[in-house]
C-alpha cells in the first residue's frame, strides 16, 4: 500500500503542478461548476441545469482557445545574491528582455523550482517530524509526510508577481521575492511569463529554462556577547598551518648566521646583498583557539531538534569573535570533519556555508567524533558543545575535557522539558557550564547565556 499511495501522490502532484500555471482560481471554480452542472443536468426533461453546463463550458473553451494565440518571446537574467537565510524574505532582481515588436501588458512572472518529489526510499525512510502525534489514518496513508517532504526538498516558496508594461525590444528590470523555509540549496528551474485570458479563467504561458542554485543558510538567533574563557596555547605550525600538519613558525627578523642554524632558514637574497650568510629568525606562536562541536548523531535524516542545533551552531559561529583567535568546527557526516576559521584562515561566510550543508549521521555512534577532538585537545583553550541528547558517551567526552582543563560550554537540546539522566548539580563546575535549551524557547534561553 505504501507504494500505491506514493505513486498516487507522485502522479497527482505532477498533474497539479502542470495545471497550477494554467487554471486561475476563477477557472477552477468554473470547472467545478461545469462538472456539477453536468452531473445534475443528465436528465434534460427534469431540469434546465444543462443550459448552465453549456454556457459555462462554452466560456471555458473560449478561454482555452484564446490563450493559444498568445505569442511572446523573451530572455531573462536572474541576479542572485550569494546566500539566503531561513525565515528572511529574499529580494533579487530579474532583467526581462521583450523580444517582440509590441508592448506587452497584463503579464505575471512565476518562478519554478526543480522537481521536489521525493524518491520512494525517501518517502518510506523519512517520517514527518511529529508524525507520531497524527491519527492512524494519516500515518497509514502518509499524505502529510508527502507534503512535508515536498516542502523540505523545495526549500523555498515563491509567488507570481505582476510585471509592468514591457516596451517592445527592450529590457525591463523587476524585483522578485522568495521565502526560504529550510536550509539547503534552492534549485531554480525556469521562469514562466503568464497572461490570463479576457475572462480571467485560463493562463497562457511562455517558459524559459533558466537553471540556477542558491544556498540557504540556517536561521540565526540573536545572542548576547559570548566571551569564552581559556588561556593562549602554543600552536605548532603557527597560523599559516594551524589547520594542517607540519611546523611553520612566524617570521620575526633577519640575523647573521650562527653555527648550528639550519640551512633551510638561510635568506639567500640577503646573503647576496651583504656578502655573508643571513638567516631568518622565527618565533613560536601562542593564541586562543576554541572548538565548536556539533552533534549530528540521530536515527532520522531530518528532525526539528537537529535543525535547531544547526541554527545554534551558525549563530555561535557568527557571534564568537575570531579576529584574534581560531575556531575549529567539528562534526561527523559521511566522515569526521574539522574546519578551522579565524585569523585570516577563512571567513565567517565560509563557515556558515559549511554548516548549512551539514547532514545527519545515521550509521555511526558518537564515539566516531571523539578522535577528531582528541587530535586537537592540546591546542584548545575552550570548547562549545551542542548536543542533541545526553548519555554516557557525551558525558565521557565532557569529563575528559574537564580533566584536561578545557573550559567548556555545553548546550543540550530537548523537547521534553527535562533530561531524566542528567544530574545538573554534579556536572556544573568552574570549568564546564551546562545549559538546557527547550524547543520553542530557544531564543529566550540563548539570551541568558
Amino acid at each position: 500500500m505504501n507504494r500505491f499511495f506514493y505513486r498516487l501522490f507522485h502522479f497527482a502532484y505532477g498533474i497539479e503542478q502542470s495545471q497550477r500555471r494554467r487554471l486561475t482560481t476563477n477557472g477552477v471554480i468554473i470547472l467545478l461548476c461545469v462538472i456539477i452542472s453536468a452531473t445534475l443536468g443528465l436528465d434534460t426533461n427534469q431540469n434546465m441545469t444543462y443550459q448552465i453546463f453549456t454556457f459555462l463550458l462554452s466560456i471555458l473553451i473560449i478561454s482555452i482557445v484564446s490563450s493559444r494565440f498568445f505569442t511572446f518571446r523573451f530572455n531573462a537574467v536572474r541576479m542572485l545574491p550569494r546566500f539566503a537565510t531561513v525565515g528572511v524574505n529574499l529580494k533579487y532582481r530579474i532583467v526581462i528582455h521583450n523580444k517582440t515588436n509590441k508592448t506587452q501588458n497584463n503579464l505575471k512572472l512565476l518562478e519554478s523550482f526543480a522537481d521536489p518529489r521525493p524518491t520512494f526510499k525517501e518517502f518510506i525512510e523519512n517520517p514527518e517530524p511529529g508524525e507520531e502525534k497524527r491519527n492512524f489514518f494519516d500515518r497509514y496513508v502518509g499524505y502529510y509526510r508527502w507534503l512535508w517532504l515536498i516542502a523540505r526538498k523545495r526549500v523555498a516558496t515563491a509567488k507570481a508577481i505582476d510585471l509592468p508594461a514591457l516596451p517592445p525590444n527592450s529590457k525591463t528590470e523587476v524585483v522578485c521575492e522568495i521565502t526560504p523555509t529550510y536550509r539547503g540549496v534552492i534549485r531554480f528551474a525556469d521562469l514562466t511569463v503568464i497572461r490570463p485570458d479576457a475572462f480571467g479563467l485560463f493562463n497562457a504561458c511562455v517558459t524559459n529554462y533558466l537553471p540556477q542554485s542558491l544556498l540557504v543558510l540556517p536561521k540565526l538567533y540573536n545572542l548576547p556577547p559570548i566571551k569564552l574563557p581559556g588561556l593562549r596555547r602554543y600552536q605548532s605550525g603557527g597560523v599559516a598551518l594551524a589547520s594542517s600538519v607540519g611546523d611553520s613558525e612566524e617570521f620575526r627578523s633577519l640575523r647573521e648566521y650562527r653555527p648550528g642554524d639550519s640551512l633551510r632558514k638561510i635568506h639567500w637574497k640577503s646573503w647576496a646583498k651583504v656578502g655573508k650568510p643571513i638567516v631568518k629568525e622565527e618565533q613560536d606562536e601562542f593564541f586562543v583557539r576554541h572548538a565548536l562541536i556539533l552533534d549530528t548523531f540521530q536515527s532520522q535524516k531530518y528532525s526539528e531538534i537537529s535543525e535547531e542545533a544547526v541554527a545554534i551552531a551558525a549563530s555561535l559561529a557568527c557571534e564568537v569573535q575570531t579576529q584574534e583567535s581560531l575556531l575549529d568546527l567539528m562534526f561527523v557526516g559521511q566522515e569526521a570533519y574539522c574546519f578551522t576559521f579565524g585569523r585570516g584562515l577563512s571567513h565567517t561566510d565560509k563557515m556558515l556555508e559549511i554548516i548549512a550543508s551539514v547532514v545527519a549521521c545515521r550509521d555511526k555512534s558518537f564515539d566516531s567524533l571523539i578522535p577528531t577532538v582528541m587530535e586537537r585537545i592540546s591546542l584548545l583553550s575552550g570548547c562549545i558543545c551542542i548536543f542533541l541528547c545526553w548519555d554516557e558517551d557525551r558525558q565521557k567526552l565532557i569529563n575528559y575535557l574537564k580533566a584536561m582543563g578545557i573550559h567548556t560550554l555545553v548546550l543540550i537540546l530537548t523537547d521534553l522539558g527535562k533530561l531524566d539522566n542528567f544530574d545538573a548539580e554534579s556536572m556544573q563546575g568552574n570549568i564546564a557550564n551546562f545549559r538546557i535549551l527547550n524547543l520553542g524557547k530557544i531564543q529566550e534561553e540563548l539570551m541568558q547565556l
